[in-house]
């Protein structure tokens, strides 16, 4: 597998003990069928001087979970707000609290946009100008280094004393096992369900088989993204950056499962293909860029060979053992958004094929259960 040359160190800002600013909250509920009316009441509140005549409006079609409006003031174009209205039912996955409290760290941190302010069934929050990756986008060599070096960022922040310290995997996966819908409304819905997915015991005992096979496998626990699928990376070509969004699903979680998801996610979620997912030499030139900035108080003040030729053989056994964690852990991606996606198929009312989803990551997981599981640094 071929190494890159090393990548200039960048520094790394370390967020500890740090006071949050509270955005506004106001006391309201957006209606999903009624995203405009409801976002005009909201920026009464947080830009107050903006004229609503003068307001445009787009909604983005992106996501699968909430509803999304950007507000564009021909006055001010500079000064874009986004206002995300909650996908019905959503706060059975999701903590919202955890949320808000995440986007605020991260955007003192540097990492995230600005929030402005909650409602009753959503937020406002900063526009980040850019365009989201796609399946070209993720593999260009001036684009997927941002990503792994922001990600190496995010690894290293130390989220503070009020933020749970374990794994969240697990626990996220058994919750979602735990309200997994069994009968559907609707007759076609269920016999869809019923010829798709395997039975729920079956998926517990597939779920004890994961937890055992890579909690031990010694990936560290770090503040991770945990949902960065394409569509929430933003690239800025002019600027050079990219910014990560939507932070519902952030937590302390496995180093491991974080890049691992990102890969499952090459695969795209509307027209989902696991032909996308990288090779193995994609991988090892995207974890080296990452080891080298989340490794970044490591430094080696010596020049001799032998010292260089020992840095070179740690660096190599490095990456060849976050890449068995990392496609391990990619199978625990494809279960937990499986079962995630069986309670939007109930709930959800946004126009997309849930249960189709889950049957794709399902079918996916099963397909490279037994080779993925089966990796070791010693037969790469």
């Amino acid at each position: 597998m071929p190494q890159e040359a090393r990548s200039q160190s960048v520094p790394i800002p370390r967020v500890t003990n740090m006071t949050l600013h509270s955005a506004v909250h106001i006391p309201l509920t957006v209606e999903e069928d009624k995203l405009i009316e409801g976002s005009i009441r909201v920026l009464n509140i947080i830009r107050p001087t903006w004229i609503k005549e003068n307001v445009n409006f787009k909604v983005f079609t992106d996501g699968i979970t909430n509803k999304l409006l950007g507000c564009f003031y021909e006055e001010s174009p500079e000064d874009v707000v986004l206002i995300r209205v909650y996908g019905h039912k959503t706060d059975l996955l999701i903590d919202r609290n955890a949320e808000t409290r995440n986007i605020q760290l991260l955007h003192n941190a540097g990492y995230a946009p600005r929030l402005y302010a909650t409602f009753c069934n959503g937020l406002a929050y900063e526009y980040v100008p850019g365009v989201i990756l796609n399946s070209t986008s993720c593999r260009d060599p001036d684009v997927f280094p941002l990503v792994a070096r922001m990600m190496a960022l995010m690894h290293r922040m130390d989220g503070g004393d009020d933020v749970p310290k374990e794994p969240s995997i697990w626990l996220k996966i058994q919750q979602f096992l735990d309200i997994m819908p069994q009968r559907f409304e609707g007759a076609e819905k269920q016999a869809r369900f019923l010829e798709l997915i395997p039975p729920k015991s079956k998926l517990e005992e597939e779920y004890a088989v994961l937890k055992a096979e890579l909690s031990n496998l010694g990936s560290p626990v770090v503040f991770c993204h945990n949902d960065l699928l394409l569509a929430n990376v933003i690239y800025n070509a002019e600027k050079k950056t990219v910014t990560f969004i939507d932070y519902e699903y952030s937590s302390y979680n496995y180093q491991a499962f974080d890049i691992g998801n990102h890969f499952a996610e090459f695969a795209g979620v509307a027209d989902v293909d696991y032909a996308a997912y990288p090779s193995a030499e994609f991988q090892w030139r995207w974890l080296q860029v990452y080891l080298e900035t989340f490794r970044t108080s490591i430094t080696d003040t010596s020049d001799s060979d032998d010292d260089d030729d020992m840095s070179n053989t740690k660096t190599e056994l490095d990456i060849s053992c976050l890449y068995v964690q990392v496609n391990k852990f990619a199978l625990a991606s494809h279960f937990l958004w499986a079962i995630w996606a069986l309670i939007q198929a109930e709930h959800s009312r946004i126009d997309f094929d849930f249960l189709g989803y889950a049957d794709v990551r399902l079918k996916e997981y099963f397909a490279k259960k037994d080779h993925f599981l089966s990796l070791t640094v010693e037969n790469l």
